[in-house]
Order: structure tokens, then sequence, then C-alpha cells
């Protein structure tokens, strides 16, 4: 009789290696994330500085040392939402690759959440909304971005695209490209954003002529350009209500 040697060969019935540690282990971090996470549990997230909010959040990836790091990343970024919203170079710098995606992910949560109740509303009857989306979205970037959002006949959402990135102080447009794309998505309105890095979203003359350059060509194809929105550090300014074009 052959007897078959079942050495080295699992048992079709155990647990796969690994798997209850993986399940069943608790999440080791510092005594300082420690303290900071009960005092959340039994008070409420909104009793932390900014400071102990982003400590919580840097030791889930790093749980040593996530107490002298974060004021490190807000005394360079200088607040809380700039380091959620920084680039992932700049936040290199300070952290590993994984660590930086990990904040990153954070924003970007953060921003679909925001844009999740856009698409099916119209944008004109839901303003304070979409100035919150848009201020979420682009009052931390470094460079100039040129953004359309795309309107059915409703004033509803079809798009949000941005068409141009600049520099620090000027984003290429060019009227024939928006237009376009507007005829590409059977746009009957468009809302034009873009922001200004420098923190003032007072318009300039190049931004009021821009945009009277779109409008005349929108009018060609019966295309409305319902505003053009300039996005600051901590305001925004609307040309239309300006009353500039």
């Amino acid at each position: 009789m052959i007897q078959h040697s079942h050495i080295g060969l699992p048992d079709l019935f155990d647990r796969p290696r690994g798997v209850a540690e993986v399940i069943t282990t608790p999440f080791s971090e510092s005594a300082s994330a420690g303290a900071l996470r009960e005092r959340a549990a039994a008070g409420g997230l909104e009793l932390l500085t900014e400071t102990e909010t982003l400590e919580l959040l840097l030791s889930r990836s790093i749980p040593r040392g996530a107490n002298v790091l974060a004021p490190a990343l807000l005394g360079r970024f200088g607040s809380l939402r700039a380091v959620l919203t920084a680039n992932r170079a700049g936040l290199c710098k300070f952290v590993d690759p994984c660590v930086a995606v990990d904040l990153q992910l954070i924003y970007e949560a953060a921003r679909r959440l925001a844009g999740s109740d856009l698409p099916g509303r119209s944008l004109l009857t839901s303003w304070s909304m979409l100035l919150s989306y848009l201020k979420l979205t682009m009052a931390h970037c470094e460079r100039e971005a040129f953004r359309v959002l795309f309107l059915d006949k409703k004033n509803q959402l079809i798009a949000d695209e941005i068409l141009g990135h600049g520099t620090v102080d000027h984003a290429p447009v060019y009227p024939r490209e928006v237009m376009r794309r507007a005829l590409e998505l059977s746009a009957s309105a468009l809302i034009l954003v873009h922001n200004h890095p420098s923190g003032d979203p007072t318009p300039s003359s190049a931004d009021i002529e821009m945009t009277r350059r779109i409008v005349e060509a929108g009018k060609a194809l019966s295309i409305v350009i319902h505003d053009h929105v300039i996005v600051g550090r901590d305001d925004v300014a609307s040309l239309k209500h300006l009353g500039l074009f």
C-alpha cells in the first residue's frame, strides 16, 4: 500500500495563515494618538485642534512620530486645509509617497462628497452649493486652472471639465475650444470658472476681455454664458453680479 505523506500540505479546513492575524490584531498606535482617539470618542471630533486632527489622521499611516510630523506639516503649509490639498511633490518632502496619497485621499473624498449633489439640480437655483463646491475644488490650487461647467436646457450639469492649466497668474483659454467642447456635449449653457492663486478674486482686465470674447462666441451658437466665477483663497467673484458682461 502506498501511503501519501501530508507533510507540508495544509488541511483544507484550516483557516488560511495570516487571515486571523489581519482581522483580529488591534491597530498599534502611539500613546499620544491613543489618548486623542479616546478624547474624540468621548467628547466628539470637533474638540480636536487642527494639529491634533492631523496627528490622528497621520497615525493611521505612521503609528510612530505623527505627533512630531503634524505640527511640522502645519508649520510648512499653514493650515489643515492647505496640508490636505497640497500637491504630492510638496508633501513628499516631508512624508513617504504612500502617506502623501493617504492625505490626498481625504481631500478627494471631501471634493467628491461636495460635488455629489450637483448632478440633477438646476445650478442656477443651487448657487450657494455650487460656490461651496468651487471653493473646495479650486481655492487651494497653486496654478491657475480654467474649468467649464456644461449645462443642459434645464441648467443641469452635463459635465465639469478643466480645459486649461497655466502658471501662477495665467491660464490660456481659447473661445473656439470652449465652444467646440460645448457642441460635442450638446450643452445649452456654460458657467466659466477659474482661480487666482494670489488669493484675490478681483477680475483682471484680461479676465473681463476673455469672458466677453467667449460670450460673443456663444451668441453665434445660441449657447448662453451664465457667469464667470473667479475663485480666490477665501472668497469668490462673479463677473455677472459685478456687471462686467
